[in-house]
Formats: structure tokens, sequence, C-alpha cells
């Protein structure tokens, strides 16, 4: 990715995290980038392109956030993404998770879809290896989306029960 294409979609990703899919319009979305307009548009040609810019964007800074230089033993490592994912929430996104939000607001776009897909199955997959939780993806998945979705409603709390539910799965008979 360009420096340019970078300056660009860190803009649109903080614009669209803040105001939501449909309210700021093309000059905002220009204003939030740091750009011109031609330069908006010679970079992302529409507001759909803007969109999964913004996305990609936001799905390496959460990749980067949640999984870099995580501990070596698999429990502190579940615990230290369990808590990475309440202080994204916390700083990054109290209201929820901007993947869905982009799909409910253009439900039908296949880009949208494929793209949030892509990113949970990431999110699933990284959060397994780590771990040592391989095969429990799908369950380590719904924890995180738990989380992601109790996180405005019980904040803390919220980590804490995902927590106790992640090293649930090391149990006998999980």
């Amino acid at each position: 990715m360009s420096d340019m294409m970078r300056k660009i979609s860190e803009g649109l990703e903080r614009a669209f995290a803040s105001r939501g899919f449909a309210e700021p319009s093309v000059e905002d979305l220009r204003d939030a980038a740091g750009v011109s307009l031609r330069t908006l548009y010679k970079y992302t040609p529409s507001r759909a392109e803007m969109v999964l810019a913004a996305l990609e964007n936001r799905h390496q800074r959460y990749l980067t956030r949640v999984f870099d230089d995580l501990p070596r033993e698999p429990e502190t490592a579940l615990d230290t993404i369990l808590s990475r994912v309440g202080k994204w929430m916390a700083t990054e996104t109290s209201h929820g998770c901007l993947f869905h939000a982009a799909v409910a607001a253009d439900p039908g776009s296949h880009p949208l879809r494929a793209l949030l897909e892509r990113h949970k199955a990431e999110v699933a997959t990284r959060a397994a290896t780590a771990t040592g939780l391989g095969g429990s993806d799908t369950a380590l998945l719904v924890i995180i989306e738990g989380l992601t979705q109790a996180w405005p409603l019980r904040g803390e709390a919220a980590v804490e029960a995902a927590k106790q539910l992640g090293h649930a799965l090391r149990s006998p008979g999980s």
C-alpha cells in the first residue's frame, strides 16, 4: 500500500468509525482523508471503494493491535487477546463492530460480505493458533464476537466473562 493510499484509508476509517457509513458527505470524507477530491477519487473511485479501503485499514490495525507480540504461553495469550479486544472496544469502537455495521448499511454488497468473512476468519485462526486451541476457531470467534457485542453494555465485566469462557474451552468435556 502506498503512503498516499495509507493516508486516505486512515482518514476514511476515522470518518466512518465516528460518523457511520451514511452520514459523511464526500466532502467530509475528502477532509478526513486530507486530500483533494481529485486525489480521493483517484485512489478510491467510488463510495463503495472508500468503505472497503477504510475497512481494509481497520482490519490490519485490529490484527496488529490484538495479535502482535503475544505471550508464548497459550493461557496467557488467550487472556491477552481478550484484554486487547476490550481495550480496542474502549478506545476504537465502543458501539460495536465496524465490519458488521458496514454490511448492515449495504447488505447486498458481496465485496463487503467477503471482507467481513475474511476478517472474522483471520481473527478466529490467529486466536486458535496463539492459544493452542486448534480446532476451536469457531468457539473462539463466538467468544470474541460476544465480547465485542457485550462490551458496550458490560465493559470490563464482559472481558472477564470472555476469559472465563475461553478457559472453559481447555476443560475436559468442552
